[in-house]
C-alpha cells in the first residue's frame, strides 16, 4: 500500500466520500447512523470539527477510504480519543483499513491521548474486530443486542479500548 496517502480530508472531498459512506450506511450493518441520510445532512455525521479532525486515504486521485477521530467525550472525558472508519468498496481487503487504524493510533498518541476507545463496534462485523486486536484493541464490554443488524438481527456492539 505504497502508493496510499492519508491526509486531510477537504471539503472537495466530501462529494469522493459521500457514495462509500451512503452505501455503507444503507447497508445498515457496521454503523447505527440515520438510514434517510443525505449528502447534505450525512456531511455533519463524518466531518470532526477542532480538536478532531477527518481524513482521507488516497491513491492516484481516487479516495479509497476516510476516519474520523478526535475525543470520545467533552470536558472530563477528552483525554480518551475516538474514531471511526469506512473504506470503499473497491478498496475492501487492501490493506486501507489498516493503514487509516494506524494513522488514527498514532494521530491519537501524538495529540497526547491517554486511550482509544470504540464505542460501538458491531459484533458481527468480524473483520473490523479481528482488525482492532491485532492492533492492541480489547474489548472491555458487549452490549447484547443494541444494534439491529437487517442480516443478523439483534446483535451486540462491542466497547472496544486501546491505552495509549
Amino acid at each position: 500500500m505504497s502508493d496510499v496517502r492519508i491526509r486531510a480530508a477537504t471539503e472537495a472531498d466530501w462529494s469522493r466520500i459521500w457514495p462509500f459512506f451512503a452505501a455503507t450506511v444503507r447497508a445498515g450493518e457496521t454503523y447505527a447512523f440515520p438510514m434517510d441520510l443525505t449528502a447534505e445532512t450525512g456531511r455533519p455525521w463524518w466531518f470532526a470539527s477542532p480538536p478532531g479532525c477527518t481524513v482521507v486515504a488516497e491513491a492516484d486521485g481516487v479516495v479509497l477510504g476516510s476516519a474520523t477521530m478526535g475525543p470520545n467525550r467533552p470536558g472530563h472525558g477528552d483525554h480518551i480519543g475516538t474514531a471511526s472508519f469506512m473504506v470503499a468498496p473497491a478498496a475492501r481487503g487492501r490493506g486501507v483499513g489498516r493503514l487509516l487504524a494506524e494513522h488514527v493510533v498514532a494521530w491519537h498518541r501524538e495529540q497526547g491521548y491517554r486511550g482509544v476507545q470504540f464505542n460501538a463496534v458491531v459484533e458481527t462485523n468480524t473483520a473490523a474486530v479481528a482488525l482492532w486486536q491485532s492492533l492492541g484493541f480489547e474489548i472491555v464490554g458487549t452490549v447484547p443486542g443494541a444494534f439491529r443488524s437487517p442480516q443478523h438481527g439483534y446483535v451486540g456492539l462491542h466497547v472496544m479500548f486501546l491505552p495509549l
